[in-house]
């Protein structure tokens, strides 16, 4: 998540929201296949959240350092995993980090449409190139917008979870206005749902955000020009192959 000025996931509470262990459980595989192959054991989780797939890594002899540019997010993976490195940075600006050359990368979840221009694009991978050591695995992991974009999507699933209370339901809603050229207005809603009540629903927290859906050949293309060469790509974590319904754009890439 990027533009360090601007924390819309602050009210958020998206840890509680994903179901971490099952999510996880599926990934483990390909993450690490794929991040273990690198030179090092040096990895950087960016756009990394509340660090849940930080502190994953960590648990597999990663030596992880986690990157976000959410002020809440990272205070979140901070109180999760005293003992793990976060740090606060805009993925435009890596070089700020002054980190050790690392030997894989990772970019998972909804982070890469917050770069909404094709400059702040150019910006992060070229930066994060200059991170990595020669050879080192970047393994980035989106919603697969060539179908969202296509198809006029207009919602993301449902995310239904038990409330505070008894009876109470934590609902998260996720809504996509489309404006042309890939350009959205993402809004995420938290409410609580009180079966009974007048009103039964109520918004807890809202948010606007603004997302650009990158396209599979768009990402590819500058992958390439920011010194990387493409190793595979895939249309889920769990190894699936890509197709322009798939539900994920999953792209390997190696630091030449």
């Amino acid at each position: 998540m990027d533009k360090p000025e601007q924390d819309h996931y602050g009210r958020m509470a998206y840890r509680g929201l994903i179901a971490w262990p099952e999510r996880i459980r599926r990934e483990a595989p390909l993450l690490e296949q794929t991040l273990g192959g690198g030179p090092s054991r040096r990895v950087l989780d960016l756009g990394c959240g509340s660090g849940e797939h930080s502190r994953f890594l960590a648990s597999r002899g990663f030596e992880v350092t986690g990157v976000d540019a959410s002020a809440s997010q990272v205070q979140a993976a901070q109180e999760a995993d005293p003992a793990g490195r976060y740090l606060r940075a805009s993925l435009t600006a890596l070089s700020v980090l002054n980190l050790a050359p690392q030997g894989a990368a990772l970019c998972v979840g909804n982070t890469l449409p917050h770069l909404c221009e094709e400059a702040e694009l150019r910006a992060f991978f070229t930066g994060l190139a200059a991170c990595l050591e020669p050879g080192a695995v970047f393994l980035l992991q989106t919603l697969n917008y060539d179908r969202i974009l296509d198809r006029g999507e207009r919602t993301f699933p449902l995310v239904l979870r038990p409330g505070a209370a008894e009876g109470e339901d934590t609902v998260f809603l996720r809504l996509m206005t489309h404006h042309g050229e890939g350009r959205l207005t993402f809004t995420p809603a938290t409410l609580r749902h009180r079966p009974g009540c007048v009103p039964p629903l109520e918004v807890l927290a809202a948010e606007e955000v603004s997302l650009r859906g990158w396209r599979r050949a768009e990402v590819e293309a500058l992958l390439e020009e920011c010194g990387f060469r493409l190793r595979e790509t895939l249309g889920t974590m769990t190894g699936d192959p890509w197709s322009p319904t798939s539900s994920d754009l999953v792209v390997i890439a190696e630091r030449v």
